[in-house]
């Protein structure tokens, strides 16, 4: 099943994080995709991270699953974490409901144990009561940033 290619405005937010971030926050991504394909796709340019967040209704609300990417890994959130079977102690967090996977490389996405995490955020997953169009949409563009620098740069502000 192929995934959808990422809105230009979502892969211009990633620019500050470079290749190797940029590529790990799409590896993510796909496999959120692959595993809800008909799913709305949320996007928020936020201070200090770029987000989506992904629902059947297109209500923040509903989110089963987000991903966040910071300046040295990726987080792929489960909003419902606490209620997922977790045996291989993968879900880190302390939150009420949410839980999370810390990606810090490739290699992170090929476990089966995170695949069954993604497959059962989606099966528990709110449904619309009538289908809504799949797709992406960007929700929140932040006016202040805090982006990553390169080691010895000094760090800046956008305002």
């Amino acid at each position: 099943m192929s995934v959808p290619p990422p809105r230009a405005e979502y892969l211009e937010f990633l620019k500050p994080y470079g290749p190797e971030l940029t590529q790990l926050a799409l590896a993510t991504r796909a496999l959120v995709m692959k595993a809800a394909p008909d799913c709305v796709e949320l996007i928020y340019d936020a201070y200090s991270a770029v987000s989506t967040g992904y629902t059947y209704t297109g209500r923040p609300t509903d989110a089963f699953i987000h991903i966040a990417v910071y300046a040295r890994w990726v987080n792929l959130g489960f909003n419902r974490g606490v209620m997922l079977k977790d045996p291989e102690g993968l879900l880190a967090g302390t939150g009420r409901w949410t839980r999370h996977v810390r990606i810090a490389k490739a290699d992170d996405l090929k476990s089966r144990a995170l695949a069954a995490l993604v497959k059962a955020a989606v099966e528990a997953a709110t449904m619309p009561q009538s289908p809504r169009e799949a797709g992406s949409v960007v929700r929140a563009i932040y006016e202040r940033k805090r982006r990553p620098v390169k080691p010895g740069a000094k760090r800046i502000r956008i305002k």
